[in-house]
């Protein structure tokens, strides 16, 4: 007989799905719910004039919201009654919720896929959990030596999320929040005479995405507006490479594993993606514009030496990164 697991997620990007189908790789009847989706019409027109116009308005809309959305994973919890419990980020809901997930006696782990300083937990709260999962190795092992039961899982990625590319096109492309070293390394790349391109709302051109980010100007590259994950799999891959340029963060970013998982050729900028990729053979680093630029030019001028990686790179991501591996991973961390 399966155990029902329950996952309380935020919707972001869809990624809990993906989680959910690598637990029933391990035989668990799992439900999903994600606290900050609205699903249907009716739900954006209640959040919008229950709780956006009245934050607009001076009122503590925010706070309404997040009462909300923690009395309903509450019924979802009542309604479930799962054996074991995941909470992802969920920083949001409130006291009682989680009062209410100790109660219940059941298994039950937290896991923040970002970084702890994105979240408003305090390592006094951290303490209280049975168990702790960080995507950052370096914050695991920061948490444990606070006196948290905290366990490190990486990042991964869905095999059956997308069908792979029947094509291959010439660009070096980006997926992802248009930050300020990542606009410069796509512009020396452009400048360089190598064919970019960048997807996202803060790269785009178009006027609607201008406006919702209060942003006018853009910078001069070729540009697409926000894609699902799905889409972001496939471009990903059949761009000649693309690029993994990480922020200020502790981990290694889902794309890590999504691009190579993908039959993709990932530029990546961390040297600890050793841990997970033979660098050089399954995925490139850089670690300068200057090399950034010469690898580019050598993917270009090599198909061979490129396609030679990126089988490396997939058979890899195969055999060790996807979210079913993960889930394997955690499945031997309940309390």
């Amino acid at each position: 007989m399966s155990k029902k697991l329950l996952i309380i997620s935020p919707a972001f990007h869809g990624y809990c799905h993906s989680i959910a189908d690598g637990f029933r790789g391990l035989g668990y009847e799992v439900t999903v719910h994600c606290y900050d989706a609205f699903d249907t019409v009716k739900d954006k027109v209640r959040n919008k004039a229950l709780y956006e116009l009245p934050s607009k308005l001076g009122f503590d809309g925010q706070k309404a919201a997040e009462k909300a959305a923690t009395s309903k994973a509450l019924e979802v919890i009542e309604q479930v009654k799962p054996d074991k419990l995941i909470v992802i980020k969920a920083d949001t809901l409130g006291d009682n919720f989680w009062q209410a997930v100790s109660d219940r006696k059941v298994p039950y782990l937290l896991w923040l896929y970002d970084d702890l300083k994105r979240h408003r937990y305090t390592f006094e709260f951290l303490r209280s959990l049975p168990a702790v999962v960080s995507y950052a190795r370096s914050e695991a092992e920061s948490f444990a030596a606070e006196g948290i039961n905290a366990h490190f899982v990486a990042n991964g990625y869905d095999p059956k999320l997308a069908a792979f590319p029947t094509t291959r096109v010439p660009e070096i492309v980006f997926v992802g929040s248009r930050y300020e070293n990542r606009e410069t390394i796509l512009l020396a790349l452009k400048d360089a005479g190598l064919s970019v391109r960048a997807y996202g709302r803060g790269w785009s051109h178009h006027p609607f995405d201008r406006l919702r980010t209060w942003e006018l100007k853009r910078p001069n590259l070729p540009a697409e507006r926000d894609i699902p994950l799905h889409e972001a799999y496939r471009v990903q891959a059949a761009a000649a490479a693309s690029l993994n340029v990480h922020g200020l963060q502790a981990g290694l970013a889902m794309r890590t594993f999504e691009v190579p998982g993908m039959n993709g050729l990932q530029l990546i900028d961390r040297p600890d993606v050793a841990e997970f990729y033979e660098i050089g053979k399954e995925v490139l680093l850089y670690q300068s514009t200057e090399e950034l630029i010469e690898l580019c030019q050598h993917i270009i001028a090599d198909p061979r030496w490129s396609d030679s990686i990126r089988a490396a790179g997939l058979k890899r991501s195969q055999a060790e990164h996807t979210f079913f591996h993960r889930a394997q991973s955690m499945d031997a961390l309940w309390v």
